[in-house]
């Protein structure tokens, strides 16, 4: 999941929002405004609206603990972290690679919720000690943060894969089986009965009378079943690419086009008549660049008659590539982290393919008809 709102970076690792975010701050904020002013109806409405606000973000900020513990885990396990983002679920951390044994798995997991049980337990902790939570507006917050933090961690550490407890149930049948994959498969099938019975227990209570306490009960079960058929997907995915080198798959008949030719004609001429997407621009046989559909959308069409492809192209300098002999995962991977459809096929210094989206899932299609 990206985010689409950049919050800046903590300990090197970015932070963002999703736009989701937006919905379920709204939602809290709702809720805990009627429910103080439930308890408390002689808080004042600026008051309430502020408390309800403040603790919102503090709650967020809890999110993010979590998600941090998980990422600093990884980090010092040497598994790099891309970004951090929240989204109406709570929080994702982006580890751009997957731990080598099942002992760093489990800390990356467990960490987690272990993170919000020691938050709720200090504010619960604190707001016994110093106040009463139905009278003192701090106490308030920081009891409704103490038992949200504690239901956090009781939810994360379901074992459904992918939820935290999931991962912690696939470091465990991975300890004592040594199989990454079939640990992987075992627990998304846990998830997947998890989340069935959260989608059937939110309709019974639903229908019950819960409301759209019971909507969200079934929201979420929606969402872990279909991350769990995910992640058993990609075992399937990883099989199917196991061995697979990019020279396997890339196309070596790329188009080829002069980097002065104008760009209008190029549109005309080459991009709408051959259906190419992905054309390497040359000058005098010596790659230039790279120049797609992308690239002519980011440029005014008033201009097109005006400039050459060379002054659209993406240089050379400026693309991620990938080596004939590179593993067709690694290279994917690089296509995924940088949010490409092509990587130009670099051997030596000479152009040897192209590598597109398109042809990894032909690839994948026709692997899944021979093996069917």
């Amino acid at each position: 999941m990206q985010s689409q709102i950049k919050l800046g970076k903590i300990f090197g690792i970015q932070i963002g929002l999703h736009y989701s975010w937006f919905l379920i701050a709204v939602l809290i904020v709702y809720s805990l405004s009627s429910q103080f002013h439930a308890t408390n109806p002689a808080w004042g409405d600026g008051l309430i609206l502020t408390l309800a606000i403040a603790t919102d973000l503090l709650f967020f900020v809890s999110l993010l603990l979590h998600e941090l513990a998980h990422s600093l885990v990884a980090s010092s396990n040497s598994l790099p972290v891309r970004e951090i983002t929240l989204f109406a679920l709570g929080g994702v951390s982006q580890i751009e690679k997957n731990p080598l044994s099942a002992k760093v798995e489990f800390w990356m997991a467990f960490v987690g919720p272990l993170t919000s049980a020691v938050i709720g337990a200090i504010c619960l902790t604190l707001a016994r000690l110093i106040g009463d939570p139905s009278s003192d507006p701090a106490m308030a917050v920081l009891h409704w943060l103490g038992y949200i933090n504690l239901t956090l961690a009781g939810f994360n550490m379901v074992p459904g894969y992918p939820l935290d407890g999931g991962r912690v149930l696939r470091a465990l049948i991975w300890w004592n089986t040594g199989d990454a994959d079939r640990s992987t498969q075992l627990a998304a099938r846990a998830g997947q009965f998890v989340a069935s019975g959260f989608i059937v227990l939110g309709i019974v209570q639903y229908f019950g009378g819960a409301g759209i306490g019971g909507l969200w009960m079934t929201f979420i079960g929606w969402f872990l079943l279909q991350a769990s058929r995910e992640s058993y997907q990609q075992i399937g995915l990883a099989h199917a690419l196991k061995g697979v080198l990019v020279a396997d798959v890339m196309t070596r008949d790329c188009p080829v086009v002069d980097d002065s030719l104008n760009v209008q004609e190029f549109v005309e001429h080459q991009l709408l008549r051959t259906g190419q997407r992905c054309f390497i621009v040359v000058d005098k046989g010596e790659v230039r660049g790279l120049v797609t559909p992308h690239e002519i959308k980011q440029t005014d069409r008033g201009r097109w008659a005006s400039m050459t492809v060379h002054d659209i192209m993406r240089p050379l300098r400026d693309l991620r590539a990938a080596a004939p002999e590179d593993r067709l995962t690694t290279a994917l991977q690089s296509m995924n982290q940088n949010d490409l459809n092509q990587l130009p096929v670099i051997s030596g210094k000479r152009l040897a393919g192209v590598l597109s989206r398109a042809q990894v899932l032909t690839y994948i299609q026709t692997h899944a008809e021979l093996r069917g």
